[in-house]
């Protein structure tokens, strides 16, 4: 082999590397941009009622959700769906694993701005279905628009019998917002990229096959001072 196919071939594989790492460097600062955005949130006066948290199995950010360019109206985010540990959901919060929101009717709601997403997984079903299967919201669970402000009080009871309560932040305007038509699943190629190997969001969230990543203490340690104990019905949860 010849020098110079030596330092060609030098470089390329460089390149690769570099871009295998900037991937994961992609990853793990997307991991860190859901925990600016949640904590931002929880800081936010009339915020995400706090009964609601706590009533939440599991919680799913998306930051920066932005109107994409491959259809009218269609949009793109990815970001992470955290749960709290156990066959129940009784436990300390876990690993994350990410997400992509894809859809065609929050394009128009977003107006072409960038906004952050925040949804709530009120119960066990709607966690087992965003785990095993890309679910469309509003067809596969129930959604709604989240209530906001200290407690819960006064939401109907389509909101109260949702599976995911949906809230958006955009230009500071913090609020729920419905979601329904668009669809989350498990991005694997991410989750394999943060993580170093092939895991499913189920091995992540339900078997623990991995622990939580230095890139998203942050948000777990937010998560178990804001809410350590789910507070659902016990019969809920069974």
């Amino acid at each position: 082999m010849t020098v110079h196919k030596v330092i060609g071939w030098l470089m390329a594989l460089t390149i690769c590397v570099s871009a295998a790492f900037a991937d994961d460097v992609r990853e793990e600062e997307r991991v860190r941009d859901a925990g600016d955005v949640m904590k931002e949130i929880l800081n936010i006066p009339d915020d995400i009622p706090q009964d609601l948290l706590d009533k939440a199995e599991c919680v799913v950010v998306l930051p920066s959700v932005k109107k994409g360019a491959f259809g009218v109206g269609a949009s793109y985010g990815r970001g992470v769906m955290i749960c709290r540990s156990g066959q129940h959901y009784t436990g300390p919060w876990g690993p994350p694993a990410l997400y992509a929101l894809e859809g065609v009717s929050i394009g128009f709601q977003l107006g072409g701005q960038a906004t952050d997403f925040v949804l709530l997984v009120m119960n066990p079903r709607g966690a087992r279905s965003l785990l095993s299967s890309k679910v469309k919201l509003g067809a596969d669970a129930s959604a709604a628009a989240g209530p906001k402000g200290r407690t819960a009080e006064g939401a109907t009871d389509v909101v109260m019998e949702a599976e995911i309560l949906s809230y958006s932040r955009n230009k500071g305007l913090f609020a729920g917002i419905s979601l329904e038509g668009s669809t989350l699943r498990s991005d694997g190629n991410a989750n394999e990229k943060l993580y170093g190997k092939k895991l499913t969001a189920k091995e992540i969230i339900v078997e623990h096959k991995v622990a939580v990543p230095e890139c998203a203490r942050e948000l777990v340690s937010l998560l178990e001072k804001k809410s350590p104990k789910n507070k659902s019905d016990p019969k809920s949860l069974e």
